[in-house]
């Protein structure tokens, strides 16, 4: 997310030095990532040093993408492990059978509820929260409120402030429709389809992607006329910790968690047909080791699985974590997913 500027930079520069220090006869092992992966290259060199192995990244694009490529290869795959298979596509990655079983030990502070695989094949690494982000002093300068709850964004009061993703080109534009779904569910006296027909109403203004809605739309990063967005729960955090010296004591932007915030689990698993199982599995249990979980955060700005992990204080500070985030059942989503986001479009943008 707000690391893409320097993900390039650092995972280039940790293959390079890994190149450097390595012959022709060298173990390479291929991780499959969404294009929102990255980690010190410190702690990648970590698992290399262990190893003697070399780690090649390839970029898959979103989650969806990503696991697509890695089904499209099913059998002779072109990497050993995957990861950023999150939530909202776990029930398709599994469907696929395109994993081996991880047979590693799941660490015990990383808690039940993450651990949304039952045939054990993929294990959690990252959580995050998509919900609403606010620009405070657009709010502050007019003397309005904050939306406290998804049924205040179709109010008159908040016409035309609002930009979301679009669910069938979007990770967070999908994660905010499934939470609108969880809230309003499909009958009822105001089902979900009511409410983004209100929202239409109200002049919501749909973005291709996060970076367009949060960077060119968003009031608070740029030019942009819209105070509310679809983004993270940490993206307040971020703001904070990329901001010039010298940095303010408060950020910008606020992340409103009461409501409508929707949980995001991200996987990593082993690719079946790879010639190095043990190796890739060596892998996906360093992702869950303290030390990588530790390096999440600033990162990736999500939260580590590991409840133990510890937090960097900008994100103590900044980055909310809802105390009753919406959570569809990844079965239901894969079921559902294309018929909600084919109804969603004719709905919001036809």
């Amino acid at each position: 997310m707000f690391a893409s500027r320097f993900r390039r930079a650092v995972i280039a520069a940790a293959l390079s030095c890994a190149a450097a220090a390595g012959t022709a006869a060298e173990t390479v092992l291929t991780v499959l990532t969404h294009s929102s992966f990255s980690a010190s290259k410190e702690v990648l060199a970590v698992f290399e040093a262990e190893t003697g192995a070399r780690l090649r990244f390839v970029e898959g694009g979103d989650a969806g993408e990503t696991l697509g490529k890695a089904i499209l290869s099913k059998g002779n795959p072109f990497a050993d492990v995957i990861f950023g298979i999150d939530s909202t596509f776990l029930g398709r990655a599994l469907a696929a059978d395109i994993f081996e079983p991880l047979g590693i030990p799941v660490p015990p502070t990383i808690p039940a509820d993450l651990r949304l695989d039952p045939t054990s094949r993929l294990a959690p690494v990252d959580v995050g929260y998509v919900c609403l982000n606010a620009d405070k002093a657009w709010f502050m300068s007019r003397g309005l409120a904050l939306p406290a709850r998804l049924e205040d964004l179709v109010l008159p009061v908040n016409r035309g402030l609002l930009v979301v993703e679009d669910p069938a080109a979007s990770s967070p534009g999908l994660a905010f429709l499934l939470a609108t779904i969880a809230r309003f569910g499909e009958t009822g006296d105001y089902p979900w389809q009511r409410f983004w027909r209100d929202l239409r109403a109200n002049d919501v203004l749909v973005a291709g992607g996060w970076s367009d809605a949060y960077y060119n739309e968003f009031s608070a990063t740029g030019s942009g006329r819209r105070p509310l967005v679809v983004s993270y729960a940490t993206s307040p955090a971020a703001e904070l910790f990329y901001a010039a010296e010298p940095k303010p004591k408060e950020s910008p932007t606020v992340a409103l968690v009461s409501d409508g915030a929707f949980r995001q689990v991200e996987f990593a698993g082993v690719l079946k047909g790879t010639r190095q199982p043990d190796l890739a599995r060596r892998f996906v249990a360093f992702l869950l080791s303290r030390r990588f979980q530790e390096d999440i955060p600033l990162q990736m700005w999500m939260h580590p699985a590991d409840s133990g992990a510890r937090l960097p204080e900008v994100f103590i500070r900044f980055a909310a974590v809802p105390a009753r985030p919406a959570i569809l059942d990844p079965a239901l989503i894969d079921a559902r997913r294309d018929e909600w986001t084919r109804e969603w479009t004719r709905i919001v943008l036809k």
